[in-house]
C-alpha cells in the first residue's frame, strides 16, 4: 500500500516512468496503475494533474486512435489477407506478381472512372439512331465485337460529332453493303456545317479528345510516381549488410497472438531466411575458365535460337495480318456471316498461341544454360518474353496504323478505328482464354501426371517471368485500344479480377514455391519499369500518332482531316466573346510556348 500511495503523489508522467522502471511483469504493472489511479476517472489522467498534462494525454490518445484507424484502413486494402498468405507460403517472387496484378487493376479502375463519367455516360444519355434490323444477334458477337457489340458505347464508331450550336437529323445509310462495324452512325452531323438549331449542352468530340488524353496523362503521372517510390524502397544508397541478423533477431512481431497469424508469420520469416541464404550461396559459387567458356558458347547458341524464333514469329504475324483479312463484301450473304466472324478469330488465336508456346521453348532453353542465380535466370526469361511481345505487337501496330489507316478502302473498311478496336478486343479475350488453357494444362494436368504417372510427388513451379509479361502485354493492349474502344478497361478489369482468383487457387492447389529460394526485392520495381517502358510509352506513342492520322467517316471526328485539326474547328465554333474563360483557355492551349513549358515541367 505504501507503493500505491507513493505512486498517487506523483504526476502522471513520472508515475508512468516509475512503473516502467520497476522489475515487475506487465500484469502487475497494470494492477498497480489501476490502484494508483482514481477508479471514477480515467486511468491515465490524475485529477490533481495540471491542465496542460491532461491536454497532452488527450492529444496522445487521439493521435494513437488516429494511427490505429489508419492501420485498420490499411488492412482493408484489396486482397490484403490473401496476399499475406501467398507471400508467406510461396515467397516474395510470387507475391510481387500478385502485387503487380493489383496495381494494374487500380490503373484500369482509374481509366474506367474517367472515361465513364466524361465520355460514356454523356453519350449513353443521347444515343444515336440505329436500325437494329440490319443485324441479327449471335453468341459470336461477344467474342468478335461484331453486330450489336460494335454498335454500342464500347467502340469508337458509336460516338457522334454533335457540335455546340449545331444539331442535325439522322442521315440515310449508304446503299453500299458493308460489314457490321462499317455501318457508322449517321445520326449526327457529317461536317462542321449544317442547319443551326438550339445549342447542345455537351460537346462529344471535344470530350472524347480531352478525356482520352487526360486519362493517359494521369496514368503517366501515377506510373512515374509509383516507379520512383518503388525504386526508393528497392535500391538504397546505404544498404544494410546485416540483413540476415536483422531477420533472425528483429523480424518477429510480438503483437501477433492468433494461431493462424503466428503460423503465417513463421512461414514468412522462414521463406525470407531461405531466400537470403540462397542469395549468399549463389554469390560464393565459382567456375573454372573452361567451364565459363563452355557456358558462354551454350548461352550464345541459346540466344541465337531465341532471337530467330522471335523474328519468325513477327514475320508470321505480319503474313497473317496481311493475307487473312476477311473480305468485307461477304457480309452481303447472311449464310457466311458465322464463317466470317469465325475467320476474325484466326489472327488473335494464332497470336495468343505464339505467346503461349514460345515461352515454353524459352524455358527449356534456359534449363540448358544453367544459370547459377535464379534471379538472373528470371531476368533473362523476362527479357526474352518481352522481346516476343514487342515484336508481335509492333508488327500489328504497323499493320493497323500504317497499312489499314492509310488505305482503308483496299480492305473494304469504312470505319478503320472500329476495326482496330475490335482487333484489340479480340486479342484481350484470346489472351485470357490462352492463360486459362495454360493454367489447366501446364499446372493442373501436369500435377496429376507428375503425381499419378511419374510418381515424383513434385508440383510445377509458378513461372513468374511468363505471368508477369502476360500482365504487361494485356495492359499494353488496353492502353492501345482506349482511343478506339473507350470501355476496353472494363474488359481488362473483369479479366484481372478473374485472373487473380483463378491463379490464387491454382497456385495453392497445383504449384509449389521455387526449388531454389531467391529474394525478389527488386522485382516489383522491374515490373513497374517495364510497364512504363516499353508498354505505356509505346501505347501513348501509337495513340499520339492516331491523333495525327486522317479520320474515317465514322466516330466523333468524321469527315475531318485529323482529330487534332478537329479540335481547332471546335474551338473556332465556341463563342469566346461570351465566355472569357474559354477565350484565354483556347489561346493558351494553342500556344507553343505553353506546351513547351508544360512539357518541360512534366519531364
Amino acid at each position: 500500500m505504501q507503493l500505491v500511495s507513493n505512486l498517487r503523489r506523483l504526476p502522471v508522467g513520472e508515475r508512468v516512468c516509475t512503473l516502467k522502471a520497476m522489475p515487475l511483469n506487465l500484469a502487475q504493472k497494470i494492477e498497480l496503475r489501476k490502484l494508483a489511479g482514481d477508479v471514477n476517472s480515467n486511468l491515465l489522467i490524475d485529477r490533481e494533474s495540471p491542465c496542460y498534462s491532461i491536454l497532452y494525454v488527450n492529444i496522445v490518445r487521439t493521435w494513437r486512435l488516429l494511427l490505429s484507424g489508419l492501420a485498420f484502413l490499411g488492412s482493408l486494402r484489396l486482397w490484403q489477407t490473401q496476399l499475406k498468405l501467398l507471400g508467406g507460403r510461396f515467397g516474395t517472387p510470387v507475391l510481387s506478381y500478385f502485387l503487380f496484378l493489383r496495381t494494374l487493376l487500380l490503373f484500369n479502375i482509374l481509366l474506367l472512372l474517367v472515361n465513364g463519367m466524361f465520355l460514356v455516360f454523356p453519350q449513353a444519355l443521347d444515343p444515336p439512331a440505329y436500325n437494329s434490323s440490319l443485324h441479327t444477334y449471335s453468341g459470336l458477337h461477344l467474342l468478335t465485337g461484331e453486330g450489336y457489340v460494335s454498335h454500342s458505347v464500347m467502340f469508337y464508331g458509336y460516338y457522334g460529332n454533335t457540335l455546340p450550336g449545331q444539331s442535325c437529323g439522322p442521315a440515310e445509310p449508304e446503299p453500299k453493303v458493308s460489314s457490321a462495324h462499317d455501318i457508322a452512325y449517321q445520326s449526327v452531323c457529317d461536317g462542321v456545317g449544317g442547319p443551326q438549331m438550339a445549342p447542345v449542352a455537351y460537346n462529344i468530340p471535344l470530350s472524347y479528345f480531352f478525356t482520352i488524353v487526360t486519362g493517359l496523362f494521369i496514368t503517366c503521372i501515377i506510373l512515374v510516381c509509383s516507379i520512383s517510390r518503388s525504386f526508393g524502397r528497392s535500391f538504397r544508397v546505404f544498404p544494410s549488410r546485416g540483413k540476415l541478423a536483422e531477420t533472425v533477431f528483429c523480424c518477429w512481431d510480438f503483437k501477433v497472438t492468433k494461431k493462424l497469424s503466428v503460423q503465417r508469420q513463421s512461414e514468412n520469416i522462414s521463406i525470407q531466411l531461405k531466400e537470403q541464404l540462397s542469395e549468399q550461396m549463389c554469390c560464393e559459387r565459382g567456375h573454372s575458365f573452361v567451364q565459363r567458356l563452355r557456358l558462354q558458347r551454350v548461352r550464345l547458341l541459346a540466344w541465337a535460337v531465341c532471337l530467330a524464333s522471335v523474328f519468325l514469329s513477327g514475320c508470321a504475324t505480319y503474313f497473317l495480318a496481311e493475307h487473312m483479312h476477311p473480305d468485307q463484301r461477304l457480309m452481303a450473304n447472311v449464310e457466311v456471316d458465322v464463317l466470317r466472324e469465325s475467320h476474325l478469330l484466326v489472327l488473335p488465336a494464332v497470336v495468343s498461341s505464339i505467346n503461349l508456346l514460345l515461352p515454353g521453348l524459352f524455358h527449356l532453353i534456359s534449363r540448358v544454360e544453367r544459370y547459377d542465380s535464379p534471379l538472373v535466370a528470371t531476368y533473362v526469361s523476362i527479357f526474352r518474353n518481352l522481346l516476343l511481345k514487342v515484336s508481335v505487337l509492333g508488327t500489328l501496330c504497323y499493320h493497323w496504323l500504317w497499312r489499314i489507316a492509310s488505305e482503308p478502302e483496299s480492305y473494304s473498311l469504312q470505319c478503320w478505328e472500329n476495326f482496330v478496336g475490335q482487333e484489340l478486343y479480340r486479342l484481350i479475350l484470346m489472351d485470357f482464354f490462352c492463360t486459362i488453357i495454360n493454367t489447366f494444362t501446364g499446372e493442373f494436368l501436369w500435377r496429376l501426371f507428375s503425381n499419378g504417372v511419374l510418381k515424383r510427388g513434385r508440383r510445377p513451379v509458378f513461372d513468374i517471368s511468363w505471368h508477369a509479361v502476360e500482365l504487361i502485354y494485356g495492359q499494353t493492349l488496353t492502353w492501345l485500344g482506349v482511343f478506339f474502344a473507350p470501355l476496353l478497361p472494363v474488359v481488362q478489369l473483369i479479366k484481372l479480377l478473374l485472373l487473380f482468383y483463378i491463379k490464387k487457387h491454382s497456385l495453392i492447389l497445383n504449384c509449389e514455391g521455387p526449388r531454389k529460394p531467391w529474394r525478389a526485392s527488386h522485382m516489383t520495381t522491374v515490373f513497374m519499369a517495364l510497364l512504363c517502358f516499353p508498354s505505356f510509352l509505346g501505347a501513348a506513342t501509337c495513340v499520339t500518332y492516331t491523333i495525327w492520322t486522317p479520320s474515317s467517316a465514322c466516330g466523333p471526328f468524321r469527315n475531318t482531316t485529323t482529330p487534332l485539326e478537329a479540335q481547332k474547328l471546335l474551338w473556332q465554333m465556341v463563342d469566346t466573346s461570351t465566355n472569357p474563360k474559354l477565350f484565354w483557355f483556347s489561346h493558351l492551349v494553342e500556344s507553343p510556348l505553353f506546351l513547351f513549358l508544360a512539357a518541360g515541367v512534366f519531364l
